[in-house]
């Protein structure tokens, strides 16, 4: 194997494990996020929260990004007079997406 293909087979590898590292991330920043929502604005604890912890990562998979998120989250607490914007919802979404690649990377 020439240099070239060692080095093309590490770039792949790094590209696999990059974009397994962002998958990994997005699930938890959206766990973290159903987490927050339900305890904070839903009343939900326990195995409630972690349902709707579950409904939030499974809404990530309606389309890239997560405006799917945002428009999930803001409907389910539609009607609850949470005091939440869609400005404070995507400020979550940065901060817990910062704690969640931390804590990927920390586990592998």
């Amino acid at each position: 194997m020439s240099g070239f293909d060692k080095r093309q087979k590490g770039e792949e590898a790094k590209f696999a494990l990059d974009a397994e590292l962002q998958f990994k991330a997005s699930a938890r920043r959206n766990k973290l996020l159903g987490l927050w929502v339900a305890e904070t604005f839903l009343d939900k604890t326990g195995p409630d929260a972690d349902a709707y912890a579950r409904e939030v990562v499974a809404a990530d998979m309606e389309k890239p990004g997560v405006d799917d998120v945002v428009e999930f989250v803001l409907k389910s607490v539609e009607g609850t007079g949470a005091d939440l914007s869609e400005h404070r919802l995507r400020n979550k979404i940065d901060e817990f997406t910062a704690l969640a690649v931390e804590q990927v990377k920390n586990e592998g």
